[in-house]
């Protein structure tokens, strides 16, 4: 009965709802996202993508609290972006020490600094499309789209034009970020199986010896 009960507390509201009433009807293990004032549910992700998030968010974890850069989160963690009047939840996200005042105890209020999606085949078009257009309107800097099944990763950067342009890793593999200073990653390293140690990579990162 109680399980029953739990299943029925979380079914999604019908109809459009404030960002607010979400906020009160999600919760830490809600995988949900607020679009045009509607709930719209996220699919289970599959072993690879959990895998590959898991992986990503403990390199990138580590390094910023190490070289003490911001705060790194992952979903399900809400990013209410102003300009597009939507609620996100990015497979990892980044926020700069600078805009730490952001962060609300459930949701970022206004945009990361850095946000990667894992594509997955129910999230193709939504992370190239709509989140591509939300993410450059509200100033996200830097969006990287990584699609594990392609074995395909693309990274863009907001310029001075407001719009985002590619940029591609160097001759060797290597893609640079921009908004975490110091950080690189190789792009072979996101297909490997298993995926590289985390200490070895962070070793080759310079924060561990």
């Amino acid at each position: 009965m109680e399980r029953t009960m739990e299943i029925a507390r979380k079914a999604p509201p019908v109809g459009k709802i404030t960002f607010e009433e979400f906020l009160a009807w999600a919760d830490e293990d809600t995988w949900a996202e607020w679009e045009d004032g509607e709930v719209i549910m996220v699919s289970p992700a599959s072993k690879q993508h959990q895998d590959l998030s898991v992986w990503l968010i403990t390199v990138l974890n580590l390094y910023v609290r190490r070289r003490g850069l911001g705060w790194v989160g992952n979903a399900p963690f809400l990013m209410r972006l102003p300009k597009s009047g939507q609620g996100r939840e990015p497979d990892i996200l980044f926020v700069r020490s600078e805009n730490l005042d952001r962060l609300k105890d459930t949701y970022l209020a206004g945009p990361a600094d850095l946000v990667v999606e894992i594509i997955s085949p129910e999230s193709f078009h939504r992370d190239r499309g709509r989140k591509f257009i939300e993410y450059e309107t509200d100033g996200v800097e830097e969006y990287w789209l990584i699609d594990p099944q392609r074995h395909q990763a693309e990274f863009y950067r907001l310029g001075d034009d407001a719009h985002y342009h590619v940029h591609l890793p160097d001759a060797e593999g290597v893609y640079r970020a921009d908004v975490i200073p110091g950080f690189w990653l190789r792009v072979d390293w996101l297909w490997q199986s298993p995926l590289p140690d985390e200490l070895e990579v962070l070793r080759q990162l310079g924060v561990l010896q």
